[in-house]
């Protein structure tokens, strides 16, 4: 099994080589708007849940190949329910200069010894959509053992041990969470948190659930204009990789549309290639039934079908 992949287009990261370090889908919340899927396995006990020394060795072996701008701890569920997951920060720092980020939900670290594990990370991206309790639960559906006061209590406790950059990343859906009501109040929690920067996102591949509908720019601007100067949206497209061998430019695509679904846009931004180049490698990937395409909202995902070359 592989445990690295990528490096894919981040919004935020630029090109960022992802880390899976959790089987999905095994996670604390099991969100409307996840583009992995609904969690077959919701907790909140961290576990050794994928063998460390392959981790690493797979992450050693990849930044051989690539140069990405971020390595990022992520994946298939909640990457901090990862028993081991500060030693894999401590070895991808002895390998590389290259930043680690920590892509969270941010339901754990009201426990000591999760802050802890994760202080060592250079960037560390925790999300926070409501400041209301049912709001909160109708969005994430959480785990029995966790509250939103719980939740915000470990990101004000984060906030206070942690030395790095703190990006608050806002998932936005209409007609859940973009009243006055809903901004005003995330408004004053977010400034108890005082992250650097209020990322604001919305639905931009299919979700786990159809009540997940994202919100139009017109409304991301307004808000990004209330909740200040540190807000912006980072709901768009992403930054453009290096060519490859076409070998190696097929073993990515499937890799990354493993991970999540794809347009064909993203792939000409992942991969440097141009659209005519995109659509013949697409087409035979669907010809030989590698990969399928599904309709969100007017555009086109690309797949995988759980097919390896």
């Amino acid at each position: 099994m592989s445990y690295v992949f990528g490096p894919v287009p981040s919004r935020r990261l630029g090109l960022s080589l992802g880390v899976d370090l959790i089987p999905p889908k095994t996670c604390t919340f099991d969100c409307l708007y996840c583009e992995v899927g609904r969690t077959t396995s919701k907790t909140i006990e961290p576990g050794p849940f994928v063998p460390f020394r392959e981790v690493v060795y797979e992450i050693e072996k990849k930044l051989m190949k690539t140069e990405p701008d971020a390595v990022t701890l992520a994946g298939s569920g909640e990457p901090t329910l990862y028993s081991r997951i500060n030693e894999v920060i401590d070895s991808i720092k002895e390998i590389t200069e290259i930043k680690v980020a920590l892509l969270t939900n941010g339901s754990l670290f009201w426990k000591e010894e999760i802050r802890r594990r994760v202080l060592k990370a250079d960037i560390i991206m925790p999300t926070l959509s409501s400041a209301f309790e049912d709001t909160f639960r109708m969005i994430h559906r959480p785990h029995p053992g966790l509250e939103l006061n719980i939740v915000v209590d470990g990101l004000k406790r984060l906030r206070k041990d942690y030395k790095g950059l703190l990006f608050l990343e806002i998932v936005l859906l209409a007609g859940i969470n973009d009243t006055e009501k809903e901004v005003e109040g995330l408004k004053t929690v977010i400034n108890r948190i005082n992250p650097e920067k209020i990322q604001l996102n919305t639905v931009l591949r299919p979700p786990a659930d159809k009540r997940a509908i994202s919100l139009d720019r017109k409304r991301l601007e307004d808000i990004k204009v209330f909740l200040g100067e540190k807000a912006e949206i980072i709901a768009g497209v992403p930054v453009a990789a290096k060519k490859g061998k076409a070998d190696t430019l097929i073993r990515d695509l499937l890799d990354m549309v493993k991970r999540r679904p794809l347009r064909s846009i993203d792939i000409v931004n992942a991969m440097g290639l141009s659209s005519d180049d995109v659509e013949d490698l697409v087409k035979g990937l669907l010809i030989k039934g590698y990969i399928s395409r599904q309709e969100h909202s007017g555009e086109i995902y690309y797949l995988s079908n759980g097919k390896d070359i």
